[in-house]
């Protein structure tokens, strides 16, 4: 069943123990001004409710609790709404223990890592996803590809690579390592010449990379 979205009001919050399942509804966010795309409906059961809040907040009690209790979140261009939660904390917190949380003791493993980003040190410029498919593609004439010089360089510099916490919405730890002018400029010649076009294009509209973040699923 479908209609028109209405006003994003808090609406009236239960007192009752975390229910099993929260009928949601949802629909496209536009900014400025009130929607009129139609509005769906879903069934979640609790801990998908908790986890797309998780994507949204990281592992912060009080902010999972308090977007419970509004009944509204913003996630990947769709708005969700449901009646209000009042989650006591501790039963919460019990509940957000069995999900993963930053592991530092975790040792970068290169060939673990499916997507690269680089990021600018430039404000405005949108970091730009590497995933480990298209960047393995090599060109016509080279032996090497994008995906082994990134990891080469992470390789020789390993100490500089730092645990940067466990990402819920890309269910991976991050490692982080800052990249000095030298290896910057390295990378944007390899992009030069190993980068498929399409990749190529985005990577030198970032302009001089200023650090890589390194994104490794976690399977335990």
């Amino acid at each position: 069943m479908t209609g028109c979205a209405p006003a994003w009001a808090a609406e009236t919050i239960s007192a009752v123990p975390l229910p099993e399942t929260i009928p949601v509804r949802f629909t496209e966010e536009e900014a400025d001004y009130v929607s009129i795309r139609p509005v769906k409906k879903q069934t979640f059961r609790l801990r998908e409710l908790v986890d797309m809040v998780l994507c949204v907040t990281g592992r912060d009690l009080s902010r999972v609790q308090q977007i419970l209790r509004t009944g509204t979140v913003v996630f990947h261009f769709y708005r969700y709404w449901w009646q209000g939660i009042e989650a006591q904390a501790a039963e919460l917190a019990a509940l957000l223990a069995t999900f993963p949380e930053d592991d530092s003791s975790r040792a970068f493993q290169p060939e673990s890592c499916t997507v690269i980003i680089l990021e600018s040190s430039a404000a405005g410029r949108q970091p730009v996803d590497i995933e480990r498919a298209g960047a393995q593609r090599k060109s016509l004439f080279s032996s090497l590809n994008l995906w082994d010089s990134l990891l080469a360089t992470a390789r020789a510099s390993a100490a500089d690579v730092t645990y940067s916490g466990y990402s819920f919405e890309r269910r991976a730890d991050l490692y982080r390592m800052e990249l000095s002018a030298e290896q910057a400029a390295s990378l944007q010649h390899d992009v030069t010449r190993l980068a498929p076009r399409s990749l190529r294009s985005a990577v030198e509209a970032l302009g001089a990379p200023a650090r890589a973040v390194f994104i490794c699923p976690r399977v335990s």
